[in-house]
């Protein structure tokens, strides 16, 4: 396995989950529920555990979307880019909507988060070619 494709290709889409939540943050916090401090800000948000947990997880997508790309010789960044958007929009993102769809969360939820699932396996998919 290419050690620096997954580091690389897990820190872009952990990267692009900072860029995409950070626009969405004010609909993501009223959507979820999450608690917030005295200025509206996630209550957890100096705890590193989910700051870990998402590096961590961004890092297996990688891993297993390089292993997978290795498999099927996907060796460009378009077809990476498009095979991370096909991953992210028709694995990821309906396991998630199922998931909140029987919880009783909000749609709009379901969009930032599926959205984010969706767009961040594209760059995760389109970075792992470029090592």
């Amino acid at each position: 396995m290419a050690l620096g494709s997954v580091v690389a290709a897990g820190f872009a889409g952990w990267a692009f989950g900072a860029i995409w939540y950070g626009i969405f943050a004010k609909p993501w916090i009223v959507a979820s529920g999450v608690a917030t401090d005295a200025n509206g800000k996630p209550a957890n948000q100096k705890s590193p555990i989910p700051y870990v947990i998402s590096i961590v997880s961004a890092m297996i997508v990688a891993a297993t979307m390089y292993y997978a790309f290795e498999m099927l010789n996907i060796v460009t960044v378009t077809k990476g880019f498009t095979s991370g958007l096909g991953i992210g929009a028709c694995f990821a993102a309906p396991w998630l909507a199922t998931n909140y769809g029987f919880a009783g969360r909000p749609l709009k939820l379901i969009l930032i988060d599926a959205g984010y699932a969706t767009f961040g396996s594209s760059v995760i998919g389109a970075v792992i070619p470029v090592f």
